[in-house]
């Protein structure tokens, strides 16, 4: 209350002057004409503050604290760190179980006799084809030599022009990947997948 009449004094002291009994009334019992308003007050920070006392610690109790810690800090160094596991080496339980074995299909006699019977003949089919082609390929070289010599007897020149490779024989072109700038917004397609991955946090 006292705040507002002192504001609404100082505005008015302003424009006209107040009677010297409402001055009176207004200080609280001063006999003084004086009046400071509220507003003009300044405060200062406290500079014989008492500081704040400080709690006293067992100084054998800081000890004892220490002492665990040191414990147990020894105790974390001697823990081995955790490994993360890759389950790609692990083969699982279910898979171990031996009792998990696939019986063979009972064969009667006719039937394995029949199915040796075929192996030995495919066998000896692909012999006869692999001695066919080693003929084939001796008939072509021997010939080839032949040739050559017959070659070299008339001309030594064209001789020497038939031991030079033809690169025309089996034509060839090919062209690389050209050098371009890779595209600042391409997504690579990933395909459609379902993350299963474990994460494992270390303690």
């Amino acid at each position: 209350m006292s705040l507002a009449l002192s504001r609404l004094l100082w505005r008015g002291s302003s424009q006209y002057v107040l009677p010297r009994s409402l001055l009176l009334d207004c200080a609280h019992g001063a006999r003084t004409s004086l009046f400071i308003p509220a507003m003009a007050l300044r405060t200062t920070t406290p500079l014989r503050a008492e500081p704040k006392k400080k709690k006293k610690v067992d100084p054998r109790r800081e000890q004892m604290v220490r002492e665990r810690l040191r414990k147990k800090l020894k105790k974390m160094e001697k823990v081995p760190p955790e490994l993360i596991p890759i389950e790609d080496f692990i083969t699982p339980t279910k898979r171990m179980d031996e009792t998990r074995t696939r019986s063979a299909p009972v064969i009667s006699f006719e039937e394995s006799e029949r199915r040796a019977l075929l192996l030995k003949e495919w066998s000896r089919y692909k012999q006869e084809q692999h001695m066919a082609e080693r003929k084939a390929v001796e008939s072509a070289l021997g010939a080839q030599r032949e040739a050559l010599e017959e070659l070299r007897l008339s001309s030594n020149e064209l001789y020497l022009a038939a031991l030079k490779p033809d690169f025309s024989l089996f034509p060839f072109s090919h062209k690389g990947p050209a050098y371009t700038p890779p595209k600042p917004k391409y997504k690579a397609p990933d395909g459609k997948y379902h993350d299963i991955t474990r994460v494992y946090n270390q303690k």
